[in-house]
């Protein structure tokens, strides 16, 4: 799966950890992107059978999706908490975590998870 289509998944996640509903404009919204671009990456996303649109707009998860939203999201969080332990301002951990979520192995972050619960 491309970065983009990992980015919608935990947008909806995150999103739905607020509110249980969400609609394709609340993810344009959050994103701050045009609507139709998030009509495309919701379409690629009902395609690769990781989203299902319902009859009432709500976006609900496949397990597929539900899958790929919870490791990003894991990643996300637990790469911004390493970096702050280590020194890097809120911000900034954020941000990079945001890029390195999308391509680091498995093992890598396994390996970078364990260290992260050793500097707790």
């Amino acid at each position: 799966m491309r970065e983009s289509g990992e980015m919608y998944l935990e947008t909806i996640l995150v999103l739905k950890k607020k509110k249980h509903t969400v609609r394709a404009i609340d993810v344009a919204e959050e994103m701050e992107l045009s609507r139709p671009s998030v009509s495309r990456g919701m379409a690629k996303l009902r395609e690769d059978d990781c989203i299902i649109v319902e009859e009432d707009g709500n976006l609900a998860f496949t397990e597929k999706g539900q899958a790929i939203a919870e490791k990003i999201y894991e990643r996300h969080q637990v790469l911004s908490s390493l970096f702050e332990k280590l020194g890097v301002s809120e911000e900034n951990a954020t941000e990079d975590a945001c890029r390195i979520e999308h391509v680091i192995s498995d093992e890598t972050f396994a390996a970078l998870k364990a260290c992260e619960k050793k500097l707790k």
